[in-house]
């Protein structure tokens, strides 16, 4: 083989085509040669081991700019490679928010030193406030296919109206991402609106605080036929939403994420601010109807909202505490450990589906085929583990799954070709 070739060997490629025995040649960042008995200069044992296309998350804090004290786009994509992950799609809730040129701009750069590649989103609306819409145009044309005020949702439904129709007028294809919470029903809430938030005397968040945006955004999807993806979706009325909006033929992706399809409010009894998120965790009703969701695809993809925040942040009472858990680096184990799917359903919401909905599917997502960028992942899908207190990457601890038992671990990651993640240690 060429110079600089790297080889996967004793494998099973699964991928969107299929499933097949296949040692995986690289040379120069692509995919060189798929088959039987291949050589290279440098060697990887994929035995026992599924080799498939990287993991793809479309909603990662990486908080650079302005709250590197919890984590830093290099760091982050750290977590992101041990966790499979090839690409991250940046949220913009920084300091500054990412809603000019300017500051996407800074974040793109920073994203070309990082382990994976780090594609950023934008806001909607100018420092997420809800009041004026960012310069879409000028944003796409730099490459943005996302747009989100995550952390707060669009309130004003005319506002959201008029970016959807600004968005279905853009040359490029891009996807409006909501955070659904209607601000005034959920009303302050630090956890969900039910027993444990009434034995804990805590102020809720109703289902509807969350249901009542995702009725109103597939309406307005109807009526101005933008693409709308719904995220961190948390309640059994949600779900029910979103299925008939896409048996009815709608542009609307959905995604859930790990700690939503395994934990419940009960976690909060503990007063642990660990357990707070926004949305918060749900009922078990809830939980139920999220995996089924997975399951059948209505909810489409699984995404992390890996969400950083330092020690002494999280130390803060419960109700004071900021809301998010780290993600990027359990997102397989829960999946896998908690979803009746087949391995490649579950690689489908993870990689080529989010690939899809962040319109990365020249570079990532894609088959495992010769002369594809070689962005990939090596996984033990039976492997078990503990997650370990401080078991992570990022510079922050705030970890949901302390003591709980996975399944899958990340064996190697490549990057554009190189390894990145190798035997579970990241290279860099």
């Amino acid at each position: 083989m060429a110079d600089r070739s790297l080889v996967l060997t004793g494998g099973t490629v699964v991928d969107a085509t299929g499933s097949r025995p296949a040692d995986v040649v690289v040379v120069d960042g692509r995919i060189a040669a798929v088959g039987p008995d291949l050589d290279g200069d440098r060697v990887l044992d994929a035995g026992g081991c599924v080799v498939a296309p990287g993991l793809v998350d479309l909603h990662a804090h990486l908080r650079q700019p302005g709250k590197e004290e919890a984590e830093t786009i290099e760091t982050g994509s750290r977590c992101a490679v041990l966790g499979g992950f090839t690409a991250v799609v940046a949220m913009p809730n920084t300091t500054p928010t990412m809603d000019s040129v300017a500051v996407v701009r800074e974040v793109a750069a920073l994203g070309r030193t990082a382990l994976c590649a780090v594609h950023p989103s934008a806001a909607i609306t100018v420092d997420r406030a809800g009041d004026t819409l960012t310069p879409m145009a000028d944003l796409a044309d730099l490459g943005v296919r996302l747009f989100t005020d995550d952390g707060t949702g669009v309130q004003d439904g005319e506002l959201m109206r008029r970016a959807m129709e600004v968005a279905v007028g853009l040359p490029h294809d891009v996807v409006l991402a909501q955070h659904c919470e209607d601000a005034v029903l959920a009303a302050g809430g630090a956890m969900h609106e039910g027993e444990w938030s009434a034995r804990l005397g805590l102020t809720g968040q109703p289902h509807t605080a969350e249901e009542a945006m995702v009725a109103r955004d597939i309406a307005l999807a109807t009526h101005t036929g933008a693409r709308v993806h719904m995220q961190h979706m948390s309640t059994a009325g949600s779900v029910a939403l979103i299925a008939r909006a896409r048996a009815d033929g709608l542009a609307i992706s959905a995604e859930a994420t790990p700690h939503h399809m395994l934990l419940t409010h009960a976690e909060v009894a503990s007063l642990d601010p660990v357990f707070k998120v926004n949305p918060p965790l749900r009922t078990e009703e809830d939980v139920a109807a999220v995996r089924a969701g997975v399951v059948d695809a209505t909810l489409d993809v699984i995404a992390t909202d890996h969400a950083p925040h330092t020690p002494a942040a999280k130390a803060l009472p419960f109700p004071e505490a900021p809301p998010g858990m780290l993600g990027l680096e359990f997102a397989l184990g829960v999946a896998l450990a908690v979803l009746d799917l087949p391995l490649a359903e579950v690689l489908a919401r993870l990689s080529w589906r989010p690939a899809a909905v962040a319109g990365l599917t020249d570079t990532q997502g894609g088959p495992v085929a010769v002369g594809r960028p070689a962005n990939l992942c090596v996984i033990d899908p039976t492997a078990e583990w503990t997650v370990a207190a401080g078991a992570t990457a990022s510079l922050s601890r705030n970890i949901p799954y302390v003591g709980r038992t996975l399944r899958g671990r990340v064996r190697h990651t490549v990057v554009a070709g190189e390894p990145v993640v190798v035997d579970g240690s990241a290279q860099r």
